[in-house]
């Protein structure tokens, strides 16, 4: 099978996703992925997520470039891109993913600030004098 390329998606992240038959290497920015997240675990865990619901983290080699967004939205950016570049790969893989709801863009966003406001919604503090 050839290269696949996904882009996946999470607030103002975005992450660009080549996938190619491999030994599991991950290239994250240039970086491994323990080099990209440093000690977050339970982020580490959720970007591998697909590969090892698929049983592919040692069979196909990623790489990512990300963009935006804080190491968070830019990791499940990464898992989304991961997940639409499996079912890509292998058609096969979206009865697995599915369910998880990993083929779904979480498309919650900040929302805008508004005038006479102090945030989106906070307002000043009431007085009556």
């Amino acid at each position: 099978m050839a290269n696949v390329y996904a882009t996946g998606k999470r607030k103002t992240s975005v992450a660009k996703v080549w996938l190619k038959p491999g030994s599991g290497k991950m290239t994250i920015n240039g970086m491994g992925l323990d080099e990209w997240l440093g000690g977050h675990e339970a982020i580490k865990r959720k970007v591998m997520q697909p590969l090892l619901l698929t049983k592919q983290e040692a069979s196909v080699d990623i790489v990512a470039q990300t963009l935006g967004g804080g190491y968070s939205a830019q990791a499940d950016a990464l898992k989304h891109g991961i997940s639409k570049a499996l079912v890509a790969y292998d058609e096969e893989f979206r009865k697995i993913l599915k369910p998880h709801g990993l083929l779904t863009r979480d498309s919650r966003v900040v929302e805008r600030k508004k005038y006479g406001k102090h945030k989106a919604r906070r307002s000043p503090q009431f007085s009556k004098r």
